[in-house]
C-alpha cells in the first residue's frame, strides 16, 4: 500500500501519539475540503450527522468482519479486516471530536474523568442514571474551555508580527 507524500506540517508530528493522530486527521480533513478544527457553529450539526453516518457504516463493516449470523455456518472471523475497521472508526471519531471543539488533550482529560465516573458507578451498583454526573465532568473547572482560551492566547502571540523600533 502506497502512503501519500507527507505534507510539510505532517513531517513535524507531535511526539504524543494521540496528538499526532489529531494533527494528521485535521490535515486529511482539510485535504478533503472540511476544516474540522474551525468549522462555523451553524455547520457543525450537519457535519456531526455526516460523521455519525460514516461511523455507523464503519460499525456495520466491523460487524461484517465477525460471524454474526448465528444460524449460518459459512461465516468466518476476519481479524485483519476488523482491525482496519476499528482504525477507520478512529478517523471519524477524531473528526467528530474536532468538530465539537475537543483537542487530543481534551479527549484524554475527559476520558480520564468519565472512566473514573464509570468505575464509581460500578462500585455503587449503578442502580440509576444521573445525567448530572456527565454535566459535572465538564463543569469541574471547565478545563476544556480554559485550555481553549490558553491555546488561542498562545496562538495569537505566535502570529502577531514583531514591531521594530522606527
Amino acid at each position: 500500500m502506497k502512503h501519500p507524500t507527507p505534507t510539510r506540517s505532517s513531517r513535524r508530528l507531535p511526539k504524543d501519539r494521540l496528538e499526532a493522530m489529531f494533527h494528521m486527521q485535521a490535515e486529511l480533513n482539510r485535504r478533503i475540503g472540511i476544516d474540522t478544527t474551525s468549522l462555523p457553529e451553524d455547520q457543525q450539526p450537519t457535519w456531526i450527522l455526516n460523521f455519525c453516518r460514516a461511523l455507523s457504516q464503519e460499525v456495520a463493516e466491523l460487524v461484517d468482519s465477525v460471524p454474526w449470523k448465528w444460524w449460518a455456518r459459512y461465516q468466518t472471523y476476519d481479524r485483519d479486516n476488523a482491525r482496519i475497521e476499528v482504525v477507520d472508526l478512529f478517523h471519524f471519531l477524531i473528526s467528530l471530536a474536532q468538530i465539537v471543539g475537543l483537542s487530543a488533550r481534551d479527549v484524554y482529560d475527559l476520558y480520564m474523568k468519565k472512566n473514573q465516573l464509570n468505575f464509581a458507578r460500578q462500585e455503587q451498583g449503578y442502580t440509576h442514571k444521573d445525567e448530572h454526573d456527565n454535566r459535572r465532568l465538564l463543569a469541574s473547572g471547565d478545563s476544556i474551555a480554559q485550555h481553549r482560551r490558553t491555546q488561542r492566547q498562545a496562538s495569537s502571540k505566535r502570529t502577531r508580527p514583531r514591531r521594530t523600533p522606527s
